[in-house]
């Protein structure tokens, strides 16, 4: 069951939660090509990724689209690393697209489309863009020319947050940054990660014709303002990992 968040006078508040718990770690060669991978997508000006959400009207410098490129891309290397043993699978795609290209799925096993998504260790949200998704559950900009229907959507935790590492190099809201002072502050970490759960497309159908949604604007945990209108899973409420391969086989 898939439960709504808890709604007072100051915002919506997450009730279901899973504590971050790490599984596994990247290595640093993985850090490093994830990284020139990112670059490339922002500050290098190799390809491009958009600078808004769907409905939102924050448009984002290079910096936070480095950010959220490379934790976008580490998250894939991390269900990589979970599963790689047990299914055959190809490494993330570390190639570089022009605005409006993008890959149609981060995986397919079995003939199952994965979709993966991120959020920072401490996060326990699944967010999706409503105005991304139509009811079937299928995604809007990919109807006619790709693949719109994904069967398993995976949330991956990680830390530390890039986000905080830039904004700590004030590098977060620059158009313009060296590789060499990313590289100096990121390399030098150890970064980790957790898979809290997973859902399934039916259990996304049950999230959006029950309208769990939290509106652009409704302040999260009552602190912090959402850019624009969501569909959410919070975390307690998935599938746990341990069952993964089991819905994949």
């Amino acid at each position: 069951m898939l439960h709504k968040m808890e709604t007072k006078k100051d915002g919506v508040f997450i009730t279901q939660r899973k504590n971050f718990n790490a599984i596994g770690t990247f290595k640093q060669e993985t850090i490093k090509s994830t990284l020139d991978f990112a670059y490339a997508m922002s500050f290098g000006m190799s390809g491009e990724h958009r600078n808004h959400r769907s409905g939102g009207t924050h448009l984002r410098k290079n910096g936070e689209i480095f950010a959220n490129t490379f934790q976008g891309k580490l998250s894939e290397f991390a269900v990589y690393n979970k599963l790689y043993k047990n299914f055959e699978l190809q490494k993330p795609d570390l190639s570089t697209y022009g605005l409006g290209e993008w890959d149609d799925y981060d995986f397919v096993i079995n003939e199952k489309k994965i979709s993966i998504k991120s959020t920072k260790s401490f996060g326990n949200l699944l967010l999706l863009e409503t105005k991304d998704w139509n009811e079937l559950a299928q995604y809007i900009p990919n109807i006619g020319k790709g693949s719109s229907t994904y069967d398993i959507f995976i949330l991956v935790r990680i830390e530390p947050y890039c986000e905080d590492i830039l904004k700590r190099i004030k590098a977060l809201y620059s158009n313009t940054e060296s590789k060499e002072q990313l590289s100096s502050a990121i390399l030098s970490l150890e970064w980790k990660y957790d898979i809290p759960g997973f859902i399934t497309i039916e259990d996304l159908k049950y999230a959006i014709s029950n309208k769990h949604i939290i509106k652009k604007g409704e302040m999260l945990n009552g602190k912090t303002p959402m850019d624009a209108e969501n569909y959410y899973i919070q975390s307690g409420d998935m599938k746990e990992v341990g069952t993964l391969e089991k819905y994949l086989k």
